[in-house]
């Protein structure tokens, strides 16, 4: 399985409405081993990032107040790519090393260049600011599920 990123309004009677993903976007967050693996990793939380960790633990809501905020984590991230692709090149290696893939693309994880890692990470986060974007221009949220 895969996480998927969405823009979601508010409504006004309570609860959201997420909306469609236009047909030039992508919803695609990473797969669902990446809630611990990258979003949730250690590299993550010790840039200080306050919303991709959560998603180890439960789904994120990035209420719209919040957009501005997450864009600027998003832009740390980011910024520290490398740093995010030396964990996820490491994580292969010793899956490769004891054999304990834990799910979709533990095998293929671990032939992959720190390169294709970073890329795979930067293709994602597109992913997240277009959605993010999106969302302010509308006074929405984001969902990441």
């Amino acid at each position: 399985m895969s996480l998927s990123v969405d823009v979601y309004v508010p409504r006004a009677e309570g609860g959201i409405e997420v909306l469609d993903v236009p047909p030039e976007s992508s919803d695609v967050a990473g797969w669902e081993r990446w809630r611990t693996e990258v979003w949730g990793s250690e590299p993550v939380r010790s840039l200080g990032a306050r919303f991709f960790p959560r998603l180890a633990t439960e789904d994120l809501t990035v209420a719209p107040d919040e957009v501005s905020d997450f864009l600027a984590e998003c832009d740390l991230l980011r910024t520290h790519l490398a740093r995010i692709a030396d964990h996820m090149a490491a994580e292969a290696e010793a899956e490769a090393e004891t054999g304990t893939g834990t799910g979709t693309g533990a095998g293929a994880a671990s032939r992959k260049s720190h390169a294709d890692h970073a890329e795979d990470v930067r293709r994602r986060l597109d992913n997240i600011v277009n959605a993010a974007r999106r969302a302010l221009g509308i006074g929405g949220g984001v969902i990441i599920w």
